[in-house]
């Protein structure tokens, strides 16, 4: 049968999806594993978790600074000669710190785990902090930070987050110049002892990951010599009531002003998430949104526009951020409250809200394409507590809801009183 090449070929939306899940394991000394076997080459990622993120500060900057500085030094070995050994092997290691946890990730060969994870034991025991790695530390975020700060799209970011969390909450603190000159080498060791052990630990694997694989992890990891006794807790604080809604930081220099308008929301627990995940999509989550749509390819304000909901484990918040010329700034800022009203208003066509379903469903199977981008959706399930049924409530959202249910969210959490204005530059 010859194929009419004029005739777009028929699409239907994607009912499930069935991908390799993690498996539990526990080793000797209670630490938890979780094992994704999905790789075909002979390669691995193995993840260590810890909740120390910098909301767990007891002196400001000490989360990143010990995460930063994990590399730079152990008892055993110099900084070099780790660098060294990773590179030689073939492997890769990088640390992560954000508000709510701090990692150590290793991608290594199997046949050179034995040689590679000596050197993460080494790091998560025997972190030393040395005088001189601490110092050049300081100096480098110190420069980089007060680089950043002449940057009104950073500027926005860390001054919206403070107005809508509070000064006081760890999710809104402002990092200062002069917080790197107060930060103190014992503050960091303090912390790398009570937070960076066993009992403050999950470990994720993926890839091709073999009985070996586990033999290996278990015998460097699963033992008492790193256990601690520190339980980690902290508690939960509520965000600052914020009453002014519009914040202007002038910068008289600005040819370009930063815009970010949102508010305080909910994190991917709350049963409205998927929603609003739809409806975000729909109003600035991806390239072809309402919001680019209407301000960068109708009105040419903007480069580029675009809207998230930023999920934690102590909150979340939706935002709308871009950068536009200062003569335009308050007009494109009409134009944003115009396009959320429509949704409040208007209920969203049969045509769009398809387009947009495929684009979720196509982008969700993109995500999970591979046994690391596996560990990393797991990972982020995890984190909250949550199983495997999120995903499928996710995907049953995306391809349940209706346009009168995304009026209604739109209505419900999108009235124009309620969301905070920042503006950095000149409006």
């Amino acid at each position: 049968k010859v194929i009419d090449r004029k005739i777009a070929p028929s699409t239907k939306l994607i009912s499930t999806v069935d991908f390799v899940k993690a498996q539990k394991i526990t080793l000797a000394n209670n630490t938890p594993l979780y094992s994704i076997n999905a790789g075909s080459q002979d390669l691995i990622k193995i993840e260590w978790l810890f909740d120390a993120g910098s909301r767990f500060n007891e002196q400001h900057l000490t989360a990143n600074a010990a995460n930063s500085l994990l590399k730079e030094g152990t008892k055993k070995m110099k900084s070099s000669e780790i660098a060294e050994k990773i590179d030689y092997y073939g492997a890769f290691l990088e640390t992560e710190c954000n508000k709510d946890s701090a990692s150590v990730t290793l991608y290594s060969l199997n046949k050179h785990l034995a040689s590679t994870l000596p050197v993460v034991e080494d790091i998560l025991k025997n972190a030393i902090f040395s005088e001189h790695e601490f110092d050049v530390y300081k100096q480098n975020s110190k420069q980089k930070l007060l680089v950043n700060n002449q940057k009104v799209d950073v500027l926005v970011r860390n001054h919206f987050n403070e107005i809508i969390f509070g000064k006081e909450h760890p999710y809104g603190v402002i990092t200062q110049a002069n917080d790197y000159d107060a930060l103190q080498k014992t503050s960091i060791g303090n912390f790398y002892s009570q937070f960076y052990q066993a009992s403050n630990c999950k470990i994720i694997v993926a890839g091709l990951v073999k009985d070996d694989t586990l033999k290996l992890i278990e015998s460097y990891f699963g033992g008492n010599d790193w256990v601690g006794k520190t339980s980690v807790k902290k508690e939960t604080i509520a965000p600052t009531k914020v009453d002014k809604k519009q914040h202007l930081i002038l910068k008289e220099d600005a040819v370009q002003s930063a815009i970010r308008i949102g508010k305080i929301l909910f994190n991917k627990t709350h049963p409205d998430y998927f929603g609003m995940q739809v409806l975000n999509t729909i109003l600035g989550g991806y390239f072809g949104s309402r919001l680019m749509n209407n301000i960068r390819e109708d009105k040419g304000y903007t480069y580029g526009i675009g809207s998230a909901i930023a999920s934690m484990q102590q909150g979340g918040y939706f935002f709308i951020s871009t950068e536009v010329g200062v003569d335009v700034c308050q007009l494109a800022i009409d134009e944003i409250y115009l396009e959320i009203k429509k949704l409040r208003d208007e209920l969203v066509s049969d045509d769009e809200l398809e387009l947009v379903r495929n684009y979720l469903l196509g982008t969700f199977i993109r995500s999970i394409d591979g046994a690391f981008a596996l560990a990393e959706k797991f990972d982020s399930m995890l984190e909250y507590g949550l199983d495997y049924s999120y995903y499928d409530n996710y995907l049953h959202t995306i391809r349940t809801i209706t346009p009168n249910q995304l009026r209604d969210l739109a209505n419900k959490y999108f009235q124009q009183e309620d969301l905070i204005e920042v503006v950095v530059g000149k409006k």
